[in-house]
């Protein structure tokens, strides 16, 4: 892989929108734009967030946003503590039936706003009001997970039982997919080592490695990975050589725009195969380079889309993903 940026701000908004500037909609929701829900009771995009080694890495929630898409398209991001949804419960003394008449009330009044105004945004908040609702049957469900059996814990590792870790978004993940929601999305912060990497990556790779692993085998173990593609990755790479002192235990390394890998697994990708190649310090591509641009028109390739016709007209112009750009990757899929 490479980038076009270096810092992390706008190399992760370019890996997750096209464009190295905020304000585009996010891969998830251009996904959930073309392809809709499978889950009504369900968000059609999740996003979830844990804390690694350390915190000094900000994420946006313009990452999961929407941009110039309807904001129905937009991420929805579970907490990270016990509670992934706040507010799930009605109020004391406010009954089901109390609420579902308020609520179609409420309706009522935002239609008369939607044919006065015109304003589409409006019918957004109307079925986001509905989702919500709904949610406060489907996420109590979701979340309870005193039903798995003890071997996946097992699988996972032992951060499975606690909420808010990789490991425990990772099993939220499967359910998730189970369950028919179109996108999911894991952060994992805290990858932003120049210095003390042997001892930090080791930490963070403590983190993901088994979640990861146990992911992609419990996905092909239930039959959902032929359809469901996980994608593993960062928005660029590190330098090979060392940034500052030089110790035995204690160096860093810089941003690398020009080469970083990643991986994918499910549907349709390929098994066992590898795609580019680095020179012997891993400064330049020498084989195969993949842009950023032709990694998102083959995810929506392995999704049934053609990234050159999933577009939106914006302020007079079509706009899409992978802008202008994009070469499937042919030699990636099964």
């Amino acid at each position: 892989m490479h980038t076009e940026q270096i810092n992390h701000d706008p190399a992760i908004t370019f890996a997750l929108t096209g464009f190295q500037l905020a304000g585009r909609p996010s891969l998830g929701s251009w996904i959930t734009y073309g392809l809709g829900s499978d889950n009504k009771d369900l968000p059609a995009f999740v996003v979830m967030v844990s804390l690694g080694a350390s915190s000094d890495q900000p994420l946006y929630d313009r990452l999961w946003g929407s941009g110039f898409l309807s904001s129905r398209f937009q991420g929805v991001k579970f907490n990270s503590g016990r509670d992934p949804v706040l507010y799930l419960s009605n109020p004391p003394g406010l009954e089901t039936e109390v609420r579902r008449r308020f609520l179609d009330d409420l309706a009522k009044l935002n239609q008369r706003n939607a044919e006065t105004f015109g304003d589409p945004e409006i019918h957004t908040r109307i079925s986001q009001y509905e989702m919500a609702f709904r949610m406060q049957s489907s996420v109590p469900e979701l979340t309870d997970l005193s039903k798995e059996p003890e071997a996946v814990f097992e699988r996972y590792g032992p951060d499975s039982r606690k909420p808010g870790t990789f490991a425990a978004n990772c099993v939220m993940a499967r359910r998730l997919a189970e369950r028919g929601v179109r996108f999911i999305q894991l952060f994992h912060r805290g990858w932003d080592q120049h210095n003390r990497c042997p001892k930090q990556i080791a930490s963070q790779c403590r983190d993901t490695d088994q979640p990861s692993a146990a992911l992609i085998q419990d996905l092909k173990e239930r039959g959902l990975l032929e359809d469901t593609l996980v994608i593993w990755g960062g928005e660029f790479g590190r330098t090979v050589y060392s940034q500052g002192k030089l110790t035995a235990d204690d160096y860093g390394r810089d941003h690398h725009p020009r080469c970083f890998t990643l991986w994918m697994a499910g549907g349709g990708i390929k098994r066992g195969l590898t795609i580019g190649e680095t020179d012997d310090f891993s400064y330049n591509i020498v084989r195969d380079p993949v842009s950023v641009y032709d990694l998102n028109a083959t995810i929506l390739h392995c999704l049934g889309i053609d990234h050159t016709r999933l577009t939106y007209k914006f302020q007079g112009r079509h706009f899409r993903l992978t802008d202008v750009h994009g070469n499937i990757l042919k030699a990636a899929l099964a």
